[in-house]
């Protein structure tokens, strides 16, 4: 089996779950943004078939894809750099998942973290698709071919069952077809952890909106939000060592890390010896300067839904051309007969 050479290709998604906040940008569209900045062809993807492995309201649905599209635009993501895809427009994932589950084997799927923390108890009255859910990942992925995937650490162990699924599929078949993915995990602001307690990560099921800062929050609210986050009584450090014990502190100085395209250490450097009330304004100006234009730009796209529209068929149509020859290919490889090119 000689070695295939696979053209450099960027594939991440997010699930469009509503209410995008903090953690949402920093871990994942600044990244996606930052790498579309290096000129690698690259697939952005609201991963909607994801989304209905729970119950979801049709109508919140379709408007939290819409809102997700948006703020991957508004975060710097331009439609004519980047493909911008609603998963369930794109039907080779679906169809490439089947081929998938046929390849991966029930440990496999067994051993994923997030199915035993998502189905618990409840596992026999939890849906097949959320047990089935990494191989459509894997598919996601390989549909495109694609070589590296931005993804938080949650993600990692699903992405490690996509290359097991790759290296499964070409070493069963005798083929060199599908890559096998490279994880991207980097920066200090990739975990941002809940406001009000800074050993939990960041997320819009908190009941308290204090926890985050919503992508969709004013000006006002970011400083409020930041001014009443919890702290400790301690001056801040001068070296990262020094927040080992202290996760808000390590967690508001990973954001104004992120947020200003510094390391810890670079930050720590400017603010260590000073008190919380000093660094909070700081924190919130940047806050402010960096989030107030995405918002304005995600409200202006929301009340204009036909160009998201718009974005969204265009983005599946360039899709299609990629997936679509790699579809036909791998039911060759398996003994299917390819569909009729139209």
């Amino acid at each position: 089996m000689s070695e295939t050479s696979f053209t450099p290709r960027v594939f991440s998604g997010i699930q469009p779950s509503g209410n995008l906040h903090l953690g949402n940008y920093l871990g994942a569209l600044k990244r996606f943004v930052d790498w579309q900045a290096k000129d690698l062809e690259s697939i952005y993807c609201m991963v909607d078939l994801h989304a209905i492995t729970v119950w979801q309201d049709p109508k919140d649905l379709q408007k939290s894809t819409r809102e997700l599209c948006a703020g991957f635009i508004a975060a710097g993501l331009d439609p004519e750099k980047s493909i911008l895809i609603n998963q369930s427009q794109v039907p080779e994932h679906a169809q490439l998942a089947w081929i998938f589950n046929c390849v991966a084997r029930m440990g496999w799927m067994q051993r994923m973290t997030q199915w035993k923390d998502k189905a618990g108890k409840n596992a026999q009255n939890a849906s097949l698709g959320l047990f089935a859910y990494p191989a459509l990942m894997a598919a996601d992925i390989l549909t495109y071919h694609a070589t590296h995937v931005p993804v938080g650490e949650d993600q990692k162990q699903h992405l490690e069952l996509a290359r097991d699924i790759a290296t499964k599929f070409n070493h069963d078949y005798g083929v060199d077809f599908f890559p096998i993915p490279e994880p991207v995990i980097e920066g200090a602001g990739t975990r941002v952890m809940s406001l009000r307690d800074g050993s939990k990560k960041m997320s819009k099921s908190d009941v308290s909106d204090a926890s985050r800062i919503n992508l969709t929050d004013d000006a006002d609210a970011i400083a409020k939000k930041i001014r009443k986050a919890k702290t400790d009584p301690d001056a801040l450090p001068s070296e990262a060592k020094g927040l080992e014990e202290r996760p808000e502190a390590r967690n508001l100085i990973n954001i104004y890390a992120a947020l200003n395209g510094q390391s810890v250490d670079q930050v720590l450097t400017d603010v260590g010896g000073k008190q919380f009330g000093e660094f909070k304004p700081m924190l919130a100006e940047l806050a402010v300067s960096k989030l107030s234009p995405i918002t304005t730009e995600m409200a202006r796209l929301m009340d204009n839904q036909d160009e998201i529209d718009k974005i969204l068929t265009r983005g599946a149509e360039r899709a299609r051309a990629i997936t679509a020859p790699i579809l036909r290919k791998t039911y060759d490889i398996v003994g299917m007969v390819p569909p009729v090119e139209r």
